[in-house]
């Protein structure tokens, strides 16, 4: 009877401590769990005061671009001067590469859905100049004035959307997103 006695005292005991151990490993997993999750944002707040202005200056630069392939501002910029109408077929598509080739490096700071736009507006911008060329009835002996104007006539007779417009949209809702 003594050994029962004793196991029941003992039983009084550790059942008590036992239960105090588990409430303290519960509730300081917890503490760790909150712990981490507070670091976790901690470094998001941090890395995002670093690439935040990154991202809104490459959403910055990349409307920029938007702006410049827009065909009112490319033909506005790069002169006709009398070049011959395949020659400046040949200068605008030049040039639409080189400004992409410039911002190429913007898509790393945005979404893949945002820079695919950017790639359809640029390619639509080169269709539309490359179609205007081959519908011009003798490209040898036309000027680049008169490809410029049919580019222009055809985006308002046609009443073509500017191609760069719902790139500018992709870009101006992923800045929103960003707030």
């Amino acid at each position: 009877m003594d050994t029962t006695a004793y196991i029941f005292d003992l039983l009084k005991i550790i059942l008590p401590a036992l239960i105090v151990a588990g409430a303290i490993y519960f509730l300081f997993q917890q503490f760790l769990e909150r712990e981490q999750q507070r670091r976790l944002l901690e470094m998001r707040l941090e890395a995002s005061k670093t690439t935040l202005p990154l991202r809104l200056q490459a959403l910055e630069r990349v409307t920029l671009l938007l702006e410049r392939l827009s065909p009112q501002n490319l033909l506005i910029r790069v002169s006709s001067a009398n070049l011959p109408a395949a020659d400046y077929h040949r200068l605008l598509l030049q040039e639409i590469r080189a400004e992409v080739e410039h911002n190429l490096s913007q898509q790393l700071y945005m979404q893949p859905e945002t820079w695919a736009a950017v790639q359809q507006a640029q390619n639509s911008i080169s269709n539309l100049i490359s179609s205007q060329f081959q519908k011009l009835p003798n490209p040898a002996e036309t000027r680049g004035p008169e490809l410029a104007r049919r580019i222009l006539e055809t985006m308002m007779n046609d009443e073509l959307p500017d191609p760069t417009a719902a790139a500018i949209l992709a870009v101006k809702r992923e800045a929103v997103a960003m707030f």
